[in-house]
């Protein structure tokens, strides 16, 4: 895929690429270099030496979302320069190939934080066995404490498997569900697109349930539990979480501006304020993981 983009990129005159454009692109590529650097010292320095699997989580999250911003960069800002160099048929190809595996890529970095979350919510040293057990207890809490570790495995299970299905649907679901709706009049493609109506606003159903509902559903509560995590305990983890909870907070704002100044069509702003809210929020993340005690 790699070597066909380049081979359709030489013809490219890239026409379309405007100078906001560029200080966009090379902030996002600055993020992307920043990514490599965190999984990488926090599989070497933090996996590596612990042998944890939170941290194994943690680190390949970062990997996850530097292949996703990295196919949303080519669909964002090289596809459509091929205008006039390939078929409008091509061109919408290219940009469904890419979104897919950049909702992919995105879905799989939610998977490994929900990995991450499950070991925070349910650790593996954390146990009830211990605690006596009334008798007259409703069965499923006698079940769930004389069965606590098998629960909780369970439990962090379903927080790692249920993005991990969304995104392989993700790849499976028809253009007509998941393209953006400005692409077939952009490029006078053909396509009956399944929209969703609310209030006088359309959008594909499937690029709405994605994007509005489950990816908010999953990320919104990064945040609050490293907040409630920060609140429950004291020292190093209080100043970790609640610096976690900060700079998770500061990166979801940033990819929420970067929508919405699109849809304002302020690109001045789009260019410049999401990438620096979410640099900014990197940098928080990795101060609030870089405790030596928390080794």
């Amino acid at each position: 895929m790699i070597l066909m983009l380049l081979n359709l990129f030489q013809d490219a005159s890239f026409s379309f690429f405007s100078f906001f454009d560029s200080i966009e692109l090379g902030l996002y590529f600055v993020i992307i270099g920043y990514y490599f650097l965190i999984f990488a010292y926090f599989m070497v320095m933090r996996f590596r030496i612990s042998k944890k699997l939170y941290w194994f989580f943690f680190s390949i999250l970062f990997l996850a979302l530097a292949a996703s911003r990295l196919f949303f960069i080519i669909t964002d800002f090289y596809i459509p320069e091929l205008q006039g160099s390939v078929s409008s048929e091509q061109i919408v190809g290219l940009l469904m190939i890419n979104y897919r595996f950049a909702t992919f890529c995105t879905w799989m970095a939610t998977t490994f934080l929900m990995g991450v979350l499950g070991i925070l919510l349910f650790p593996p040293d954390s146990t009830l066995e211990n605690q006596e057990i009334d008798k007259d207890s409703h069965f499923i809490i006698v079940f769930i404490k004389e069965n606590e570790t098998y629960v909780r495995y369970f439990l962090r299970i379903c927080l790692f498997i249920f993005p991990l299905i969304i995104g392989i649907l993700a790849l499976t679901l028809p253009d007509t569900l998941i393209m953006d709706p400005s692409i077939p009049g952009d490029y006078s493609y053909s396509i009956d697109l399944q929209l969703i109506e609310i209030a006088g606003w359309s959008y594909p159903v499937g690029r709405f349930v994605l994007n509005f509902i489950l990816q908010p559903l999953f990320v919104a509560i990064v945040p609050f539990i490293y907040s409630y995590l920060a609140w429950k305990t004291f020292g190093v983890l209080r100043r970790s979480y609640g610096l976690n909870a900060l700079g998770f907070f500061i990166y979801y704002v940033g990819r929420i501006t970067q929508g919405l100044f699109e849809v304002l069509n302020w690109p001045h702003i789009q260019a410049i304020v999401p990438p620096l809210l979410i640099l900014l929020a990197l940098l928080l993340i990795v101060i609030a993981n870089s405790f030596e005690t928390l080794k």
